[in-house]
């Protein structure tokens, strides 16, 4: 691995970070009566990926575990929710969905300075690089393939069935969405993104009328997926902090949108050279969606990608803010120069809708 690479750096555990640290002992004694199996001692570390809530690897003469926290310190409104996490997946975990079983749940403070859920460790590969370079093609489009299966299948889900009817408001999804991501952005704002501006003025303007609804992950990306160890297939989807009721789409045209961002690297490649190595383009990718949900199109594609990018703009400026303040999860957290070039990027969607 090189410096470049960006599984060296987000890739298995280290030494929890002194922002991060908490009194084990006092965790071992919320565990004991609550964690079935659970035997001191037990050893903590945390997982260098994510930018959000800290993840810590936990693990004792009884199993191996993760356990996701709310960071300490100021936090934006509604950002960091583990109990919402902790919530959906428990609620998939009863029909058989692709995530973690969910262990238990801790809202008390005091136990470890903020609130937490532990959860079962999950085996196998995450892969940090969309382009999958490691993979064979063959091993890409198997993938790939299974990117979508799963997005789907959470889409299938009855929501009202699993608890969940009270889970987000159904209806006006891009509409709240568009509302809630303003509201973070200007939480966070560190300077005046002309883009930016414009963007908060057009969007609400522009949301399309399908209103479709189903829980919608919020971060449906590859290194948010666990892969088997051995086999071309997912067995866990992880990351639920966004996760609400909302437009199924969202989800499909979220992961579209990131090959949009000016870094990504599918910039440089065309649609024959994604073919040649096994990735889906994205009319392949829109038409393999289509296929599983038997939906018949999916039209509207530049707002979708003009209402992401501003959404991951928003994202990111949250980041700058969260290392300004000191409370970043990751220590690599991407600096305040990546938020205009997106917003720019968002805009030139929005121009072909007249913008």
């Amino acid at each position: 691995m090189t410096a470049s690479d960006p599984s060296s750096l987000y890739s298995g555990t280290g030494e929890v970070r002194e922002k991060h640290r908490f009194e084990v002992g006092r965790l071992e004694d919320f565990l004991s009566d609550r964690l079935p199996g659970f035997r001191r001692p037990l050893d903590v570390s945390q997982f260098k990926g994510g930018q959000s809530n800290p993840t810590y690897a936990l693990s004792c003469p009884g199993g191996r575990y993760v356990m996701r926290r709310k960071p300490p310190g100021k936090l934006l409104p509604s950002a960091h929710a583990v109990d919402r996490e902790y919530r959906v997946i428990s609620a998939l975990n009863r029909v058989g969905y692709a995530v973690p079983k969910a262990h238990v749940l801790c809202e008390d403070p005091d136990v470890i300075g903020t609130s937490f859920y532990v959860m079962e460790r999950v085996e196998g590969r995450v892969l940090w690089d969309p382009l999958m370079p490691e993979q064979s093609p063959d091993e890409r489009r198997a993938i790939s393939d299974s990117f979508i299966e799963t997005m789907t299948r959470l889409h299938a889900v009855d929501f009202e069935a699993i608890g969940l009817a009270e889970f987000g408001r159904p209806g006006n999804y891009y509409a709240r969405q568009i509302g809630r991501w303003t509201k973070q952005y200007r939480a966070s704002e560190t300077e005046e993104i002309g883009a930016m501006e414009r963007l908060m003025e057009w969007l609400p303007e522009h949301v399309p009328e399908d209103d479709s609804v189903g829980i919608v992950h919020g971060d449906f990306k590859l290194d948010n997926l666990v892969i088997h160890p051995t086999e071309p297939r997912i067995v866990a989807v992880l990351d639920w902090e966004l996760s609400t009721l909302g437009h199924p789409l969202a989800d499909l045209t979220y992961a579209l949108s990131a090959r949009q961002i000016p870094m990504s690297p599918f910039a440089s490649l065309d649609d024959a050279e994604l073919r040649s190595r096994g990735v889906l383009t994205v009319e392949e990718t829109v038409d393999a969606y289509c296929r599983h949900t038997g939906r018949a199109c999916v039209s509207d594609l530049d707002f979708y990608f003009a209402f992401h990018l501003f959404r991951s703009a928003a994202i990111l400026q949250g980041i700058v803010g969260r290392v300004r303040d000191g409370t970043a999860a990751n220590v690599n957290a991407i600096g305040k120069g990546g938020v205009a070039p997106i917003a720019r990027s968002a805009m030139l969607f929005a121009r072909k809708l007249g913008a």
